[in-house]
């Protein structure tokens, strides 16, 4: 499901008191940073990521194959932050989206 730009606005609203919950260093996104991306995402649905790789375009892709591998979704990324969402598997998401 793809987010669309109203949600992504309710998302970053949401996300702005947020403090990152994961850094990722140089490794990039390893198993187990992915094992614990997974994981938060799916306890808050909603997290902030620090990534403190090299340049801009490593941090890209290293955020890049984070959501790939976990399922996630890119809300916003500044600098070395960035927001992902994922919809809970349950029936009742914490985060409740407005419509389209």
């Amino acid at each position: 499901m793809a987010l669309s730009e109203r949600q992504k606005r309710h998302l970053r609203g949401l996300a702005h008191a947020l403090q990152p919950v994961l850094w990722i260093g140089q490794a990039g996104a390893s198993e187990a940073v992915c094992a614990e991306a997974d994981q938060l995402l799916e306890t808050h649905e909603l997290v902030k990521v620090k990534v403190r790789a090299g340049d801009r375009s490593l941090r890209a892709e290293t955020l890049q194959e984070l959501t790939t591998r976990t399922g996630a979704q890119l809300v916003q990324r500044i600098g070395n932050v960035a927001v992902l969402y994922r919809r809970n598997r349950e029936p009742l998401p914490r985060v409740i989206l407005p419509q389209t």
